[in-house]
């Protein structure tokens, strides 16, 4: 009896074996099984990934490819518009099925739709999943039908609708074709920086792919879950989890995270803060799936006319670290020095750059985009527009961090502070570029502004 069609597995941002539905149902099939990425940077509305989560890609990638190995099977590789990828594969294996699970970004989910449809009107079997959220956006609605605005009310519909399904576990075996497709070489892709190798510290920090990922969970919740809800404000003390930029690449998936916590974390605040920070990122993705303009428009329109001062000069000194504010400074060089920076801190140091400085938001999520390991399509620009007071439950335009007080309250040894900006005290040292009160009342002035429009 000859061998059954192979089925191809299209790889995301679910960079795993364990918990992805679209490799489970693959494995389930019994037929040949090609694991395939495409690194598609063509396609209307998709948004490269920036410098610092190429550098997790490709490393995620190249674990992918070893746990796949571990099953007999392979990463295939390839560059290129996915739709005619995943058409050249097909030629080339005779595949009938193309299995993948789902992205919420704008451009994602136009070409899928658009590949989805002309795979089926040639007869071929295209099917995807969930493998991303905990719940899908149109799971999760209020009464009108659309998506939620306010977080504690989505959390209460979230925990209203019970426990996610539980993760699919990873397959024991994966039948392989009889002969492999062509792969490029993931070094040809240059995902990580050469000259100058400005990523040379983030190997100190970070482990990308599944492993690393389990190894981060199962730390936290042996540990640092029992203080999470007192400690994760500060940054000089190692409260969190770090699973963000496993998240972002799918090296774990947030059921997987979540079941973790139901088992293995005690019971009290500690846990309920944690799995409010996953519903948090949860939130991210489904408002951006109601409102896919996330990274380009504020949500309150109204934010249209804002009236933003631009001045590279003062952006300039808030990407090098150089604002006269220790916080400030600390969190923007931790952010270049590792690809991360710690949330209350990223709070501080966005806060400064819209309403001290008056400089877009725009601007801050696009030197976030480029800089985190961390970058999502959904919480990135998420983020920013709460900060910045025009997006879903967003903080309240009176609420302008005062940088110094944050750090008194976050950072009163000054652990964290000294770590990184180890010339605080000097003459190395900047003046403050704004003065704190000057740039606070300046910026009421603008959002008052807005007001009365």
């Amino acid at each position: 009896m000859p061998a059954p069609p192979p089925i191809l597995v299209w790889f995301r941002r679910d960079l795993r074996l364990a918990d992805n539905p679209a490799l489970a149902r693959a494995a389930a099939a019994g037929a040949p099984v090609v694991p395939l990425f495409v690194l598609d940077e063509t396609a209307a509305g998709l948004r490269a990934p920036g410098g610092a989560s190429r550098w997790w890609l490709h490393h995620s990638l190249a674990a992918l490819a070893d746990d796949l190995a571990g099953l007999g099977s392979r990463l295939i590789l390839r560059r290129g518009a996915a739709g005619a990828v995943l058409d050249a594969l097909i030629a080339e294996t005779g595949a009938d099925t193309v299995l993948w699970n789902r992205c919420y970004d704008k451009g994602s989910t136009a070409r899928d739709t658009e590949i989805k449809a002309d795979l089926r009107a040639r007869s071929l079997q295209a099917e995807s999943f969930n493998g991303s959220l905990l719940l899908e956006p149109w799971e999760i609605t209020t009464k009108a039908g659309g998506g939620y605005k306010v977080y504690t009310r989505f959390w209460q519909a979230c925990r209203a609708a019970g426990d996610p399904p539980p993760p699919v576990p990873a397959p024991n075996a994966l039948v392989v074709p009889e002969s492999w497709p062509r792969s490029d070489d993931l070094a040809d892709w240059a995902l990580t920086p050469r000259a100058p190798d400005w990523a040379a510290g983030f190997s100190g920090h970070w482990m990308p792919g599944a492993a690393g990922a389990r190894d981060r969970l199962d730390r936290f919740l042996g540990g640092a879950v029992s203080g999470y809800a007192e400690k994760r404000d500060f940054p000089g003390v190692a409260a969190t989890s770090g699973l963000s930029a496993h998240l972002a690449w799918g090296d774990i998936g947030p059921r997987q995270v979540w079941a973790a916590a139901m088992k293995a974390a005690p019971v009290g605040q500690g846990r309920e803060t944690f799995l409010k920070e996953l519903v948090w990122r949860e939130f991210a993705h489904h408002v951006l799936f109601h409102f896919p303009d996330l990274a380009e428009r504020p949500m309150d329109a109204k934010f249209q006319d804002f009236p933003w001062m631009p001045d590279d000069t003062l952006l300039a000194a808030w990407r090098r670290g150089r604002t006269g504010y220790p916080l400030v400074d600390a969190g923007m060089r931790e952010l270049w020095a590792t690809g991360t920076m710690h949330n209350r801190v990223r709070m501080v140091a966005a806060s400064f750059l819209v309403k001290h400085l008056l400089q877009p938001w725009q601007a801050g999520e696009a030197w976030f985009w480029d800089t985190l390991v961390d970058a999502d399509p959904a919480s990135n620009p998420f983020n920013w527009q709460w900060v910045a007071g025009c997006g879903a439950d967003a903080a309240p335009y009176f609420r302008i961090f005062n940088p110094i007080l944050q750090g008194e309250k976050f950072d009163k040894g000054g652990d964290y502070v000294r770590r990184w900006v180890p010339e605080l005290g000097t003459d190395a040292y900047p003046a403050p570029i704004v003065d704190h009160k000057g740039a606070r009342d300046r910026a009421l002035a603008a959002f008052k502004s807005l007001k009365r429009g």
